[in-house]
């Protein structure tokens, strides 16, 4: 199949004619990529505006190999395309992931792992900008676990979402850390 290796999945004919049948049989749609394959996530959503999808990883902005060195080119870039998708209502976005080694914060490197406060400081603006493009209600905090195990701790990572959320109402906080979710996944309440 077209795509696997240079990262134009979403274009391939073969992909898109399994994926206009999600709508048909109520499914959504977890999408996983970097931050450079955004547009043709984009352009997916946009081709299918009947299926509902999920950026995963806040749209993994890539901070290794090429990209080494290159934060505030690579924020850049990822924040105009992140805004382009968050245009598409059928797309909402997961807030997690960064702590994953090619997000190239070195948390994975580092002799000590993180304090939250330390996640937070190098980390909200991404989930900030976010939220401010999909609002709270497209919004869904997530843990990638066991993945972030090798830079954080589960502790931590929950705790520095918490501090991150600390300035947003309680019905905001609420969409975040559960209704999105629920929502999205169509997940009815234990009764």
């Amino acid at each position: 199949m077209a795509g696997l290796d240079d990262g134009s999945l979403y274009e391939d004919a073969a992909f898109r004619e399994g994926f206009s049948v999600l709508a048909d049989m109520g499914l959504c749609f977890d999408a996983y990529q970097y931050h450079t394959q955004s547009k043709s996530l984009t352009a997916l959503a946009k081709a299918f505006p009947s299926v509902n999808i999920v950026n995963d990883h806040l749209g993994t902005p890539l901070g290794v190999g090429l990209y080494a060195g290159k934060r505030e080119a690579v924020f850049e870039e990822w924040a105009r395309d992140l805004a382009e998708l968050a245009s598409c209502p059928n797309v909402s976005i997961k807030l997690g992931g960064l702590a994953m080694p090619w997000n190239g914060f070195g948390f994975d490197d580092d002799p000590q792992p993180p304090s939250s406060d330390e996640v937070v400081e190098k980390q909200a603006r991404y989930y900030e900008h976010a939220i401010e493009v999909f609002g709270a209600d497209r919004c869904m905090f997530e843990s990638n676990f066991p993945v972030d195990k090798c830079a954080l701790s589960y502790t931590v990572l929950w705790n520095a979402f918490k501090k991150m959320a600390a300035k947003y109402t309680e019905p905001e906080q609420d969409a975040m850390f559960r209704a999105t979710a629920a929502r999205f996944y169509q997940i009815e309440p234990l009764k």
